[in-house]
């Protein structure tokens, strides 16, 4: 009997154990998981990386002017676009930072097959490269496209720095997900997602008949994605009627593309965060 009893309390032990190890396992599996992809709130706040202490991660949601719901509707191919627009540059209230920066060399990741086709999957990199330009001329930020995703269209914490549209919180024209060492104030790694449920386009301020024009009912990428990039830049929102013509505005419009170009209060912002002497 006490053999049976010993046999018995023995098992129960290496029982015990061995589901005292598995559960470890799991829970490392799905700390992991949550590490590689956090869930954060798509609101505008700071919040802890799960599993990095050391990190936080700053949300920043951008949103329609006069808190106007999406409706995804293309540009009708016979529109023409509305010119005569504003550039304003010369504003110079001060855009505050927001206590992180990114380092000298910087790269990211396009998903070319989430662009709308009113903007065109084509057009992507061109958007990009010139809304970073803006940015580059006043930081001395280098910048470098590395190779594209096609299935990445959420923020996640993996340092490839995604540009991306995808479905976001319907009020929220983009978000802005930058993670950040809290002590030494580097950027670690940043995503950006348009809100596909609204209506984008996309009019190139390059063609001379162009200059200062954009589609009537719909928002225009670069104008909206330079915005963005200047929270990965390290600077904050302000919804003062002061800013109004500022790149770092907290709303965007539809047929704007004043967000193009920086006022001289967002390149301050830039020159202080960076060091730069004008």
């Amino acid at each position: 009997m006490k053999n049976i009893i010993a046999i018995v309390m023995i098992s129960v032990v290496l029982f015990s154990g061995i589901a005292l190890v598995q559960a470890k396992q799991d829970k490392s599996k799905d700390n992991k998981k949550i590490d590689e992809e956090y869930i954060i709130p798509e609101e505008n706040g700071i919040y802890n990386v799960p599993g990095h202490p050391e990190m936080k991660v700053k949300v920043f949601v951008h949103k329609a002017k006069g808190g106007k719901k999406p409706k995804p509707t293309s540009p009708p191919v016979d529109e023409n676009p509305v010119c005569g627009l504003q550039n304003d540059d010369s504003s110079n209230a001060f855009v505050g930072t927001t206590g992180w920066k990114l380092p000298s060399n910087w790269t990211y990741t396009l998903n070319l097959a989430s662009v709308p086709s009113s903007v065109g999957s084509e057009n992507l990199k061109a958007i990009v490269e010139r809304s970073f330009d803006a940015w580059s001329t006043a930081s001395g930020v280098n910048f470098s496209e590395t190779t594209d995703t096609t299935n990445i269209n959420r923020a996640r914490y993996d340092g490839k720095n995604i540009i991306a549209w995808g479905r976001t919180s319907a009020s929220a024209l983009a978000i802005t997900y930058t993670t950040y060492y809290v002590n030494s104030g580097i950027v670690v790694d940043v995503d950006t997602i348009m809100n596909k449920r609204y209506p984008w386009s996309w009019t190139d301020q390059l063609i001379s008949s162009n200059l200062n024009c954009a589609y009537a009912n719909s928002y225009d990428a670069q104008n909206i994605m330079t915005h963005e990039l200047g929270h990965w830049m390290g600077l904050n929102d302000y919804y003062e009627s002061v800013y109004a013509n500022h790149t770092m505005y907290g709303y965007g419009s539809k047929s704007e593309v004043k967000k193009n170009t920086l006022t001289e209060g967002d390149k301050d912002g830039i020159y202080d965060i960076y060091n730069i002497v004008p």
